[in-house]
């Protein structure tokens, strides 16, 4: 049943009900039911509206959440290190970053180059977002 007190989790942290639903793969009306009967502890804002504790979303999702990545840039997946070169031609430019002894190549538009001001030597960091990541096996390791 909801707990119409106050929650120990700040509001900030708390999920709307349609949020929660999202994230658990369930619709807002099955949360409502959730509620009458207990499966899911909710709490209620100054105007009424359910509120989910993420806690309870891990609870029942079994998996826990994600860390969250300490900007506004939603990818997790980042390189930092030193620009090593880059190569403007036309409106595209090809910037190269070692990260720590790995080589990644972006192409990025020339703007971007000049109002980021990339150069060899600036510090940076790759940030890469896909739909796929390959990977393939290095025959020469198998012996």
């Amino acid at each position: 049943m909801s707990d119409e007190g106050r929650s120990s989790v700040p509001a900030a942290k708390l999920l709307t009900l349609g949020e929660a639903a999202k994230a658990i793969g369930v619709s807002t009306d099955t949360l409502r039911r959730w509620d009458a009967i207990g499966r899911i502890e909710t709490t209620r804002d100054g105007r009424g509206r359910r509120l989910v504790s993420p806690t309870e979303v891990e609870r029942l999702t079994g998996r826990p959440s994600r860390p969250e990545v300490g900007s506004s840039l939603s990818a997790r997946n980042r390189f930092s290190g030193v620009i090593r070169s880059v190569e403007v031609d036309g409106v595209m430019a090809l910037v190269e970053l070692d990260a720590n002894g790995q080589t990644v190549v972006a192409a990025i538009t020339r703007d971007s180059v000049e109002e980021l001001g990339l150069a060899p030597g600036v510090h940076a960091t790759a940030a890469v977002k896909a739909t796929s990541i390959m990977i393939q096996r290095d025959p020469e390791h198998d012996r």
